[in-house]
């Protein structure tokens, strides 16, 4: 394949590729892969991830990447590094849902050149060339515009216990559940939503320095003009910790004043590290 010097074509054809096997494999049989007590990957995950990998390597062979599944590859000062995750979501697909992404993301000098987030289920593609924030769908595409009309929240609940941010006790806050309605979609393609005007935000804990499950769907954020910092209201940066990305800012503060509010109801920073 040849897609000439245009990063953004290359992201979006690899999560495309990495889409139609997850895709195709929907409802098969899938072995699990073990990786830690409270995750896996399936045969989806690996096969995905390589379709991904050779496209990349085919395209871009002088890049790094990391992939969620095969770890580092390249040179580990590489300028260039792409961020694979193949599926995102592998509880829900292995449960028989398909509610996954696929993201794939070329950072460069810490900042993101092109990402590209591919909805297994629907065929859409949600990309950016870190200017602009695109939609690939029928052949075509279409500029997406962040709306908070939804009144959707989606709030990441699969969180290891620790101090800090925790999505149960934003969920019990009376103010959010009087302005807007929780949604738990258990994978990044929530992120491309709120770019896209159907969610209303996002908010998750955790790390998010160049985190290859949300890379993608902040770029897109970002390139939308959402606001987009992490759970203490600052700007991303390699000590953040958590993630509020809303369609405007005024559901972003209201979103930061609640997290606030429920990370000192027990003592704790909203900003404190994972143990």
């Amino acid at each position: 394949m040849r897609l000439g010097d245009n990063d953004a074509a290359v992201a979006l054809a690899a999560a495309d590729a990495g889409a139609a096997i997850v895709r195709d494999m929907f409802g098969a049989p899938l072995r699990h892969h073990e990786k830690t007590p409270r995750d896996f990957a399936t045969d989806a995950d690996l096969r995905a991830e390589q379709a991904i990998l050779d496209l990349l390597r085919q395209c871009r062979p002088q890049d790094a990447v990391t992939g969620e599944e095969h770890g580092p590859a390249g040179e580990p000062d590489a300028a260039r590094r792409w961020l694979v995750d193949p599926l995102c979501g592998t509880v829900n697909y292995a449960a028989g849902h398909l509610l996954a992404a696929v993201n794939v993301t070329l950072t460069a000098a810490g900042r993101t050149i092109a990402a590209a987030s591919a909805d297994p289920a629907t065929g859409e593609v949600f990309w950016t060339d870190g200017a602009r924030a695109m939609l690939r769908g029928g052949g075509s595409d279409t500029a997406l515009q962040p709306t908070a009309a939804t009144g959707l929240v989606d709030v990441n609940l699969d969180e290891p216990p620790g101090p800090g941010y925790r999505g149960v006790r934003l969920l019990a806050e009376p103010g959010f559940n009087a302005r807007f309605r929780p949604r738990v979609v258990s994978s990044t393609l929530a992120l491309a939503w709120v770019a896209a005007g159907r969610r209303a935000a996002y908010v998750t804990s955790g790390p998010m320095h160049e985190n290859l499950h949300f890379a993608a769907g902040i770029a897109l954020c970002e390139a939308a003009g959402c606001a987009v910092t992490d759970v203490h209201g600052e700007a991303l940066s390699p000590a953040s910790t958590g993630l509020i990305a809303a369609a405007d800012t005024d559901t972003h503060t209201t979103l930061l004043g609640l997290v606030r509010r429920a990370s000192a109801q027990t003592g704790s920073s909203p900003t404190s590290p994972r143990a």
